[in-house]
C-alpha cells in the first residue's frame, strides 16, 4: 500500500521548510520556516510522533471563512498547518490522512 512522505526543502532566503505529501502526491500539512536544517527535521520527528493522536488536532476558520486544520505538538505548539479547505467536512478528511499518513519515515531530502 502506498503512503505518504515527507519533503525538506531550503528556501531561496536559507530556511527549511517541510510538507508532508499523501500517496497523491497533494500536500497534507505543511511547516513553519526553521532556521536550520536539524530544526526542520527535529518538526518532522515531532508530526511522527502527534500526527496519530487525533486530539493533537484543531479546526480553525481562516479570514475568508474556508475551514483548515492545525496539529499541536504536545507543548501546545503548532508544527504544521493543513491547507484551506471547501468544507468541514473536506478538512476531516485532510486530518484523517495526515493521521494516516504523518508516522511514516519517508523523508525526501530536497535541500541540497
Amino acid at each position: 500500500m502506498a503512503t505518504g512522505h515527507y519533503e525538506l526543502t531550503k528556501s531561496s532566503n536559507g530556511q527549511y521548510h517541510f510538507n508532508l505529501k499523501a500517496s497523491n502526491g497533494e500536500i497534507i500539512l505543511s511547516s513553519e520556516m526553521y532556521a536550520s536544517k536539524a530544526s526542520a527535521e527535529n518538526g518532522i520527528a515531532s508530526v511522527q510522533i502527534n500526527s496519530p493522536h487525533e486530539a493533537q488536532f484543531e479546526m480553525k476558520t481562516s479570514s475568508n471563512n474556508k475551514p483548515y486544520f492545525v496539529l499541536k505538538a504536545k507543548n501546545h505548539q503548532v508544527i504544521g498547518t493543513s491547507q484551506m479547505y471547501s468544507s468541514e467536512s473536506a478538512a476531516k478528511n485532510g486530518i484523517q490522512s495526515v493521521i494516516k499518513n504523518g508516522p511514516t519515515t519517508d523523508v525526501r531530502d530536497l535541500s541540497a
